[in-house]
């Protein structure tokens, strides 16, 4: 439980806020621990209060249970795919633009995300690719309500090839920031899950970007989508290559930002990616000591926006090639 002190009156603020704030602080916190409470509008919370967290708080267990499911719901769903993916010969495969397919694998896998979700946490908005957003899921992002944010099969045109590089990705997003994320190889059965604040796993074992601080000692992986102009990614490659680097796309950005994370790959590139792709292996890449840049500003959920991840050594780098563009 949280037993609140001081002399701020009755406000508690709004519990899932507080429930977010306390999830990216309580790796620093120990039970018993007085800790000072967050003040201001954006948590309705009166100055001069303290917060001092017991055995079994509630207010954490909000986030603690997502994470938990964030996994379990992954892995279910991978197995999914997995078993359509072996069977594929019989998918019916539809275009829904250049290089952009889709198959009833997809379909099938999102909505089982969604009902899993809906069973566990009934009220909670969720953000696919194929079926679109809940009635409010923009504001729940941002506000109290926490959204999840999935791509049922991240990398289809590999899966509908028979190309072992997809993945399910599955973020939370609440008060603006991803919290957390899980994403599952079902080809490797490696799950990659993350909790802001709490680090970052694969199979449970700790991961942590690269420590290397030159190019020139590992790859750089790149993505590519048509939303973009060839020249965009282009002058980043030819940029990347001059220093002395290499690169690497497989065709799914949810499964090399989690090669970010965990040291496999030095950093991650594409011009434009859209959230569902990506919000996962951001928490990932900034729970593993990472950087990666504000994907979610303006209206980065909804339209997407461009994406970089670096090891912590890297970073300038990387961001200079990305810059001289």
């Amino acid at each position: 439980m949280a037993v609140v002190n001081g002399n701020g009156g009755n406000s508690a603020g709004d519990p899932m806020r507080v429930a977010t704030w306390l999830a990216n602080h309580l790796a620093e916190t120990r039970k018993g621990l007085i800790i000072p409470w967050p003040v201001g509008p954006a948590f309705g919370i009166n100055p001069g209060l303290s917060i001092q967290l017991q055995e079994g708080s509630g207010m954490g267990d909000i986030v603690a249970r997502r994470f938990e499911a964030a996994q379990t719901i992954a892995r279910e769903a991978g197995l999914l795919a997995l078993d359509y993916f072996r069977n594929r010969g019989s998918l019916e495969i539809e275009r829904k633009g250049l290089q952009d397919e889709v198959t009833v694998a997809d379909r099938a896998v999102e909505s089982f995300i969604r009902d899993a979700v809906a069973r566990q946490f009934p009220g909670d908005a969720v953000l696919g690719e194929e079926e679109g957003a809940d009635g409010g899921a923009v504001e729940a992002a941002a506000g109290t309500d926490g959204l999840w944010v999935v791509d049922p099969i991240d990398g289809t045109a590999c899966f509908v090839a028979g190309i072992p590089t997809w993945c399910v990705s599955i973020a939370w997003v609440a008060g603006g920031e991803p919290t957390i994320g899980a994403i599952y190889d079902p080809n490797a059965d490696e799950l990659f899950a993350a909790w802001r604040g709490h680090g970052a796993f694969v199979n449970d074992a700790p991961i942590r970007a690269s420590d290397t601080r030159s190019l020139t000692e590992g790859t750089v992986g790149v993505g590519y989508s048509t939303r973009v102009r060839p020249r965009d990614v282009l002058g980043f490659l030819d940029r990347l290559l001059s220093a002395g680097g290499q690169f690497q796309r497989n065709g799914s950005g949810a499964l090399m930002l989690a090669y970010v994370a965990a040291g496999r790959y030095l950093g991650y590139y594409e011009p434009h990616i859209k959230s569902w792709d990506c919000l996962a292996g951001i928490v990932l890449v900034d729970e593993a000591g990472g950087w990666t840049n504000d994907f979610l500003a303006g209206d980065g959920l909804t339209a997407g926006n461009p994406i970089a991840a670096a090891a912590p050594g890297l970073t300038d780098e990387i961001r200079r090639l990305i810059d001289a563009g």
